[in-house]
């Protein structure tokens, strides 16, 4: 049973957990639930995982926090090894994924003010787009839903439907300071941003003037085969927002920037109490020591075949339950012929858990360390809820 002393904002399923291990979780009860949710793609080394866990313990009974005042080695060595990994220069070290997308829409207009282009602050975004839930970025993702109640919308943003390129390119303008988008749209339906299309609106950009920012909070840190998506299309952004993943379960995420991208970004221009903070950095440390190990990678893509290759086979004998597989790598999305809820539920009934996404879709998001053979039981747990659905519908219309 849920407070009565809390805000009412969330509809949860009347289950209590009391401990995790791996992919799986389990109730205050024992019951057992394979965790294909992983707390929203949080947990990409499952629940528990021992290097985690002893990375914060070892840091805990040393400093818990400090103020950005100080130099904390660990943030130091974090920055280091993520801008070796990828594209950028310079890190900014956050508690979530909001606030990592704040710094980016931030590091993307001072970028333009301090080149002296102060009328440069606007910025594309996509419709079905999810950035987060602060007035900007419910502004920046520019649903009704997330946006009714709270007042003037933030001025700044500009949506263009998803897969319009002549709308796309009409939108840009001397105001234009950047455009956001997500490689691969995570609440919007695990829908994918083409190769070929996230090319050329990198060379959009570039034509413009303007830059290019990623949202890679949910498809980052591995969750596609890659360490990131947008290595797919083998193109870089200016600036990239990531978090979900790298925390591996604490509260962790970081604003990705090139030199030049971040060059407005002086003393005094941004900052954080707790991001950063000594716990965070050893928990996001120890998660690229096992993302980064040689082979893990690997890994995932070959979990993720398997996956694919079951769901196909599942879709082939339910049609009347599955319209649609999608996705890449660990980040899959079930479109569902009726609502999707009523498959996360034939699901949850399986003891497995899942996530409700926008377009009718079901979000399958293990741990990236499944095993083949929990993705395999994680297969047969759908098929048992698809034919559970399947065998309602067609006694329905009997």
């Amino acid at each position: 049973m849920s407070s009565v002393s809390l805000y009412e904002t969330y509809v949860r399923a009347p289950i209590r957990f009391e401990r995790g291990e791996g992919v799986w979780l389990t109730t205050e009860d024992g019951t057992r639930y394979l965790d294909f949710a992983a707390g929203i793609a949080v947990n990409s080394l499952g629940h528990a995982h021992p290097h985690l866990v002893e990375a914060l313990k070892t840091q805990a009974d040393k400093l818990w926090h400090l103020s950005n005042l100080y130099d904390i080695p660990g943030q130091e060595e974090l920055a280091r090894r993520l801008t070796e990994a990828t594209f950028a220069d310079r890190a900014f070290f956050t508690n979530s994924g909001a606030e990592a997308l704040e710094c980016a829409i931030k590091t993307a207009r001072r970028y333009h003010h301090s080149r002296g282009d102060t009328g440069r602050f606007r910025i594309i975004t996509f419709e079905g787009a999810f950035h987060g839930r602060t007035l900007a970025t419910i502004a920046a993702g520019g649903q009704a839903k997330y946006l009714e109640g709270f007042g003037p919308k933030v001025e700044g943003f500009d949506q263009v439907p998803y897969d319009d390129d002549a709308a796309l390119k009409a939108a840009i303008t001397e105001e234009t300071a950047a455009l956001l988008i997500e490689p691969l749209q995570g609440e919007g339906g695990i829908r994918p941003i083409p190769d070929e299309r996230l090319r050329a609106i990198r060379q959009l950009c570039d034509d413009a003037g303007i830059l290019l920012v990623l949202d890679e909070v949910q498809s980052g840190v591995g969750r596609t085969g890659k360490l990131f998506a947008h290595e797919w299309a083998g193109i870089t952004p200016d600036i990239m927002a990531v978090a979900k993943g790298i925390g591996g379960g604490f509260p962790l995420g970081v604003c990705l920037a090139t030199e030049e991208a971040a060059s407005g970004m002086v003393a005094g221009t941004h900052g954080s109490t707790y991001g950063g903070n000594p716990l965070a950095m050893a928990v996001g440390n120890a998660v690229l020591d096992v993302i980064l190990e040689d082979g893990f990678l690997d890994h995932v893509r070959d979990v993720a075949l398997v996956m694919k290759q079951g769901l196909a086979a599942i879709q082939d004998r339910y049609p009347d339950v599955i319209d649609e597989i999608r996705g890449r790598g660990l980040m899959i999305g079930i479109r569902t012929v009726m609502p999707n809820t009523e498959l996360v539920g034939a699901m949850r009934a399986e003891h497995m858990l899942s996530v409700p996404a926008g377009d009718n879709v079901v979000r399958l998001l293990p741990p990236l360390t499944t095993s083949v053979e929990e993705a395999r039981e994680g297969l047969a747990r759908i098929e048992a809820a698809a034919a559970r659905l399947s065998s309602s519908k067609k006694a329905i219309s009997a």
